[in-house]
């Protein structure tokens, strides 16, 4: 089933997440500093990401930042 990536800005929060596929209720676990990943709170599997101070951490750097998460996404073509 091919699921398509949603990203929710809250400028006044300053959120950002992401969900996998329509947006769910889910348990967030935070992996580092202001990172979430978010969690079905049935199957365990990743809804989504949630990054705390996103404009504060990533407005004007370009410094990369490394997340503490592999993905693997899959193609069919």
């Amino acid at each position: 089933m091919e699921k398509k990536l949603n990203f929710y800005y809250d400028k006044k929060g300053d959120t950002l997440d992401i969900s996998i596929g329509k947006p769910q209720k889910a348990i967030s676990e935070e992996i580092q500093d202001d990172f979430f990943v978010r969690k079905d709170p049935k199957t365990h599997k990743v809804v989504g990401l949630m990054i705390l101070n996103f404009e504060k951490r990533f407005g004007k750097s370009s410094k990369p930042t490394e997340i503490p998460l592999s993905i693997n996404f899959i193609s069919l073509m």
